[in-house]
């Protein structure tokens, strides 16, 4: 008995210690050539099912995230085929995409 207030303690501790945001700022890179992500020039990349989603190539690291409209739904334009990336996504970083 005389273990188990201890150790529900420190569970209590522990969860109440997940619910601070102790993470890094997610909009900013922060490797080689750190600056914020949005000097980074962005291209589409148009999943297999048509629908868009923005994609950055920062030569080390890549960032996507999904095409949404004002009302959260997905954008599927057709501005290119499936499976296809298109726009300077590469562009915005002076490190080359060696693969």
């Amino acid at each position: 008995m005389t273990f188990l207030k201890p150790a529900i303690l420190l569970a209590g501790l522990a969860a109440l210690s997940a619910c601070t945001d102790y993470g890094p700022d997610k909009s900013v890179d922060r490797n080689i050539d750190s600056h914020s992500l949005t000097d980074l020039v962005a291209g589409i990349w148009v999943d297999p099912n048509g629908c868009d989603h923005w994609i950055i190539d920062d030569g080390f690291e890549g960032y996507m995230s999904e095409r949404l409209t004002p009302d959260g739904r997905p954008v599927c334009s057709g501005v290119a085929a499936p499976s296809t990336v298109t726009g300077p996504f590469k562009d915005g970083s002076p490190i080359p995409d060696l693969l």
